[in-house]
């Protein structure tokens, strides 16, 4: 077993950069000979990404002339650009500008060049995190989940910029749009999102979309939990796909008990009190085999922030590609900035939670609690208005859906029944759907029962 010593990673650090000047003065030759080759580069090529200062003040002019509709540039109006930012001299001089231009044949190698140029920027990029990262491990009083989480959103912010910057016309985005509408006619009315399980509420949202941040609030014990442990096991098992469940209310143990009465329709109050039969004792290994090969993971951390399930979230998708993200609930969620109101914690954590759908493009779903309001009106059931202590929320997520008992208020009103108040929908329709609910097995289902005609929500989503 080899051991490095503290001192041999200063070493490393202390060498000249990865660094290409020759592929440098290629590629702003060959822009200089033929000025198409911009177009060709500059959606992944910045000017950060040369080394030396010189050529990162001639690309950084060359783009300013390039977006300001000059036609034509070349050594001379280059010159004259950078004069105008008192920059020519810090830029090597007109000799130099020449000397670039001269230094290529023709321009046909000007791809190469860039990758060449990108190549050794990433590796920089990668030393300069990595540097951070060892100057931050030193600090004694820094916290090493937080060490960890920081050096992580550094990798992967090097992987967006990779990634990050393609300019795509119209004309891309429509075929790609037509691809996505056949795709949709060739399913003849299936549902393009994840299956929620039931089947009301898929056709009512058409399954969960990637990308979309929805919102499941309630009141305390209407069974918000159980209701998304009941989606999040449809999702693993008709989809396959990987879902993440942050619990920051309830322990694992306690998911796990659940999602066993879920899968085998056993009673919880008997698991609990160990009083099962030899049936019962059957059904709980044979589900507990069955759940065990489901792609869900459990994080039941306490006070997490959104630095921390970020984290967590890219390291799952990288690794095992998870499909749906679960929160419950969003309001237990830590805030970044302690001394802020409130109301302005819960919009920054809203709004990221909607930028992690988007970087991730999968649906994130957050549980999150109403406010008392709601248990004061004749009408016990949830409003928009009574979402719990911001506005944002309402804001920044794509569905917005309540949960309802009414049996919660009247015993004898619609016992054994739940309502999903699907109150917003940006890219579709609102309104109530009704399902059945075992609370012995902590078990949703599809409605089976008198139809009764539902209310509706003014407004079409859009």
């Amino acid at each position: 077993m080899s051991t490095i010593s503290p001192r041999s990673g200063h070493d490393r650090v202390d060498r000249a950069p990865p660094q290409n000047p020759d592929a440098e003065k290629g590629l702003l030759g060959s822009i200089l000979l033929d000025n198409h080759v911009l177009d060709e580069v500059a959606d992944f090529l910045s000017a950060e990404d040369f080394y030396l200062e010189r050529h990162q003040l001639i690309y950084r002019t060359i783009q300013r002339l390039h977006d300001s509709g000059t036609h034509g540039f070349d050594a001379l109006t280059v010159a004259e650009g950078l004069t105008r930012q008192n920059e020519l001299k810090e830029a090597g001089g007109p000799d130099y500008l020449v000397e670039l231009y001269e230094s290529v044949p023709h321009a046909a190698h000007a791809k190469y060049y860039a990758e060449i140029v990108r190549d050794k920027s990433i590796q920089r990029r990668l030393i300069y995190a990595c540097t951070d990262i060892l100057k931050s491990a030193y600090d004694d009083a820094a916290e090493p989940e937080d060490l960890l989480n920081q050096a992580e959103q550094k990798i992967f912010q090097i992987l967006q910029q990779q990634e990050a910057g393609s300019k795509i016309e119209l004309r891309e985005i429509l075929l790609d749009t037509f691809a996505r509408i056949d795709e949709r006619l060739g399913r003849q009315g299936a549902i393009s999102g994840l299956s929620t399980g039931f089947r009301d509420l898929d056709n009512q949202t058409n399954g969960l979309q990637s990308s979309e941040l929805v919102i499941l609030a309630a009141r305390p014990s209407m069974g918000k939990t159980a209701f998304v442990l009941n989606l999040a096991e449809a999702i693993a098992d008709r989809s396959q796909a990987g879902v993440v469940i942050f619990s920051l209310e309830q322990s694992k143990h306690e998911l796990a008990e659940r999602f066993l009465c879920i899968r085998g329709r056993l009673d919880m109050h008997k698991l609990r009190k160990g009083d099962l039969d030899e049936d019962d004792r059957d059904k709980l290994l044979r589900v507990s085999h069955e759940l065990s090969e489901l792609p869900i993971f459990v994080d039941d951390a306490p006070g997490r922030s959104m630095s921390q399930i970020g984290a967590i979230c890219r390291r799952l998708k990288r690794k095992d590609d998870i499909r749906i993200v679960v929160i419950d609930y969003l309001q237990l969620i830590e805030p970044e900035d302690k001394r802020a109101p409130r109301e302005q914690q819960i919009a920054q954590i809203t709004r990221r939670l909607k930028f992690l759908a988007k970087e991730l493009e999968v649906p994130v779903v957050a549980l999150a609690q109403l406010n008392r309001g709601v248990e004061l009106r004749e009408d016990k059931r949830p409003k928009l208005a009574d979402l719990r202590e911001s506005g944002a929320i309402e804001q920044d997520a794509d569905i917005v859906m309540f949960l309802h008992r009414p049996e919660m208020y009247d015993p004898a009103d619609h016992p054994g029944e739940a309502e999903v108040v699907v109150a917003k929908h940006r890219n579709g329709p609102t309104g109530i759907v009704r399902l059945n609910f075992k609370k012995q097995f902590m078990q949703f289902e599809d409605y089976v029962g008198p139809n009764v005609d539902m209310p509706n929500f003014s407004g079409d989503g859009f």
